[in-house]
């Protein structure tokens, strides 16, 4: 059924088409958009205020068309010389190093000189580690002396933060456990 009702569909949609087509293209001009009534009274109030508009519009500027045609535009392929590109203003100067910037170690430019109370990050992760590593020898008060910083301020960095401890399998291990298995596994078997 769907198919017969879109054959059907098909012959009425093409049902004098040419005649219908030729009718549009044959007209002289088509018909313009419906303008709002503020638009039309705009139209009519500059239509009375200045009448030859609409004549200066539609009238051709001579004088306009003899100044387009004098006017001609030639142009050429010039060779930039690489040399004479490198002579540049002194003011302006290009980057001449067009390698990318290197990453830096914690993600930001470091500053060179620190505050009185503060550290960079390079400093408090080197600080973290070595409580992490000798907590009797680097305790919270010796930190805080050694830069400069609060007591509590240490203790707290010390509690909340821990450098990542990395534990690499122990590949023997595997193997004895692999090796263990396969005996447990002959012994069911006898």
């Amino acid at each position: 059924m769907g198919k017969v009702m879109s054959v059907v569909g098909r012959q009425v949609q093409r049902f004098n088409v040419e005649n219908r087509a030729q009718k549009v293209i044959s007209q002289t001009k088509p018909k313009p958009a419906p303008k709002y009534e503020s638009n039309l009274k705009d139209l009519e109030r500059v239509l009375r205020e200045h009448p030859d508009v609409v004549e200066e519009q539609s009238r051709k500027n001579v004088q306009l068309d003899e100044n387009l045609r004098q006017v001609y535009v030639t142009s050429k392929d010039v060779a930039i010389d690489p040399k004479a590109a490198q002579l540049q203003d002194p003011d302006k100067p290009l980057p001449i190093n067009r390698s990318t910037v290197d990453e830096y170690e914690f993600g930001h430019l470091e500053p060179r000189t620190v505050t009185k109370g503060r550290c960079t990050l390079r400093q408090a992760v080197q600080f973290i580690a070595n409580h992490q590593t000798d907590p009797q020898q680097w305790t919270a008060t010796k930190i805080a002396e050694y830069y400069n910083m609060k007591e509590p301020l240490v203790q707290n960095i010390l509690v909340h933060f821990k450098s990542f401890e990395v534990h690499l399998p122990d590949k023997n291990l595997e193997r004895r456990r692999v090796l263990t298995r396969a005996t447990e596994a002959t012994k069911q078997i006898e």
